[in-house]
Protein backbone atom coordinates (compact mmCIF):
# COMPACT_ATOMS: atom_id res chain seq x y z
CA UNK A 1 0.00 0.00 0.00
CA UNK A 2 1.42 3.66 -1.08
CA UNK A 3 0.52 6.82 0.13
CA UNK A 4 0.79 9.63 -2.20
CA UNK A 5 -0.36 13.52 -1.19
CA UNK A 6 -1.89 15.59 -3.57
CA UNK A 7 -1.79 19.86 -2.88
CA UNK A 8 -4.33 21.27 -4.58
CA UNK A 9 -4.81 24.49 -2.03
CA UNK A 10 -5.37 27.04 -3.47
CA UNK A 11 -7.40 25.39 -6.56
CA UNK A 12 -11.05 26.76 -7.12
CA UNK A 13 -13.86 24.04 -8.65
CA UNK A 14 -13.48 22.04 -10.84
CA UNK A 15 -9.90 21.87 -10.80
CA UNK A 16 -9.62 19.94 -7.45
CA UNK A 17 -11.97 17.17 -8.36
CA UNK A 18 -10.30 17.06 -11.79
CA UNK A 19 -6.91 16.71 -10.62
CA UNK A 20 -8.12 14.21 -8.05
CA UNK A 21 -9.32 11.89 -10.29
CA UNK A 22 -6.33 12.21 -12.93
CA UNK A 23 -4.31 11.10 -9.83
CA UNK A 24 -6.65 8.23 -8.40
CA UNK A 25 -6.24 6.52 -12.32
CA UNK A 26 -2.98 5.18 -11.96
CA UNK A 27 -2.93 4.24 -8.09
CA UNK A 28 -3.42 0.00 -7.35
CA UNK A 29 -6.33 -1.20 -5.30
CA UNK A 30 -5.15 -0.57 -1.40
CA UNK A 31 -3.26 2.36 -2.47
CA UNK A 32 -3.95 5.98 -0.84
CA UNK A 33 -4.55 9.34 -1.87
CA UNK A 34 -4.15 12.49 0.36
CA UNK A 35 -6.10 15.24 -1.00
CA UNK A 36 -5.45 18.77 0.24
CA UNK A 37 -8.14 21.41 -0.49
CA UNK A 38 -9.01 24.65 -0.03
CA UNK A 39 -11.98 25.10 -2.27
CA UNK A 40 -15.20 25.34 -0.12
CA UNK A 41 -16.95 23.23 -2.76
CA UNK A 42 -14.63 20.15 -2.89
CA UNK A 43 -16.56 18.61 0.08
CA UNK A 44 -19.24 18.20 -2.28
CA UNK A 45 -17.64 17.46 -5.67
CA UNK A 46 -14.77 15.06 -4.38
CA UNK A 47 -17.44 12.83 -2.34
CA UNK A 48 -19.48 13.00 -5.45
CA UNK A 49 -16.26 11.73 -7.51
CA UNK A 50 -15.63 8.84 -4.98
CA UNK A 51 -19.12 7.49 -5.08
CA UNK A 52 -18.94 7.80 -9.76
CA UNK A 53 -15.16 6.03 -9.18
CA UNK A 54 -16.39 3.13 -6.54
CA UNK A 55 -13.31 4.16 -4.81
CA UNK A 56 -13.52 4.88 -0.40
CA UNK A 57 -13.24 8.20 1.44
CA UNK A 58 -11.66 7.04 4.34
CA UNK A 59 -11.28 10.00 6.07
CA UNK A 60 -12.50 13.94 6.44
CA UNK A 61 -10.81 16.59 8.19
CA UNK A 62 -12.21 20.45 7.80
CA UNK A 63 -10.50 22.97 9.44
CA UNK A 64 -10.83 27.21 8.52
CA UNK A 65 -7.84 26.80 6.24
CA UNK A 66 -7.93 23.63 4.35
CA UNK A 67 -10.00 20.17 3.63
CA UNK A 68 -8.40 16.73 4.01
CA UNK A 69 -9.51 13.84 2.21
CA UNK A 70 -7.63 10.23 2.43
CA UNK A 71 -8.98 8.36 -0.19
CA UNK A 72 -8.79 4.75 -0.81
CA UNK A 73 -8.49 2.92 -4.37
CA UNK A 74 -10.50 -0.03 -4.56
CA UNK A 75 -11.83 -2.31 -7.32
CA UNK A 76 -15.07 -0.59 -7.50
CA UNK A 77 -17.45 0.40 -9.87
CA UNK A 78 -15.49 1.25 -13.53
CA UNK A 79 -15.58 4.60 -14.07
CA UNK A 80 -18.50 5.45 -16.75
Amino acid sequence: MNRTKLDLTGLRCPLPALKTRKALKPLRSGDQLEVHCTDPLSVIDIPNLIRETGDKVEITERSEQRIVFLIEKTNGAAEA
